[in-house]
């Protein structure tokens, strides 16, 4: 079966969409820990925070540097992962997209640290990750009812995060990168007849979107209770 069938059928099984709950249970902490705390070879947020912080000395230009700076660097993990061409598209785009979720997440703890958010929390993870998703899908699962509010009021909600939520979030983005891999492949698809014309497409792709989480979250995540920011 090609890839593009199987994607085809994942985005529109229901049994796929019923085990996607289970599947992040399984792997979303071990992505949000690799994404926030890092791991060799990718700083982790507060590191990233602590270096746009110490060259800007100011929040607002240290929040506005490492928006750009993950900006770019989606842009280029999309070009590197995506010049092949056709006969390497089944292998590059889930992991071009899991490579720009990590830096995506990484970018909005960065954001939520120097606005003086506790990164270790459960809750402002569970806050990181629902930018994943960008406002509008936010406001439809909370309309759903599957999200008892956004990330902010999760950041900063009282007791311990409900395990059942983070769960759903996990669901919730699991489902919307199987919809991403099926709706870049189809973008993907005859630009990539020209190699290099693929890998600047999608290198659009995955800047823009990292623009636009990293803006959401900037409006998102206003100033915190302040922590230090070491």
């Amino acid at each position: 079966m090609s890839f593009r069938r199987t994607v085809t059928n994942m985005a529109g099984n229901a049994a796929a969409r019923r085990a996607a709950p289970a599947i992040a249970a399984r792997g979303v902490r071990q992505f949000l820990d690799k994404a926030i705390d890092g791991f060799p070879g990718f700083p982790g947020a507060r590191e990233v925070a602590r270096r746009h912080l110490a060259r800007r000395r100011d929040v607002d230009l240290a929040i506005r540097d490492a928006l750009d700076q993950h900006v770019r660097l989606a842009g280029a993990q999309g070009f590197v992962a995506n010049v092949g061409g056709v006969a390497v598209m089944a292998i590059a785009i889930p992991a071009n997209l899991a490579g720009v979720g990590l830096l995506q997440v990484r970018m909005v703890a960065a954001i939520q640290h120097l606005r003086g958010y506790d990164v270790n929390d459960s809750r402002v993870r569970t806050a990181a990750l629902m930018t994943l998703l960008g406002e509008d899908d936010v406001k439809a699962a909370i309309k759903r009812g599957e999200f008892p509010g956004h990330p902010h009021d999760v950041a900063v909600a009282a007791g311990d995060t409900d395990p059942r939520l983070l769960e759903r979030v996990g669901s919730e983005v699991t489902q919307a990168l199987v919809t991403r891999v099926g709706g870049k492949h189809a973008t993907l698809a005859v630009t990539k007849r020209i190699p290099v014309l693929g890998g600047v497409v999608s290198a659009g792709v995955d800047a823009f979107s990292t623009y636009m989480i990293g803006r959401y979250a900037d409006r998102e995540f206003p100033p915190h209770v302040m922590i230090e920011r070491a």
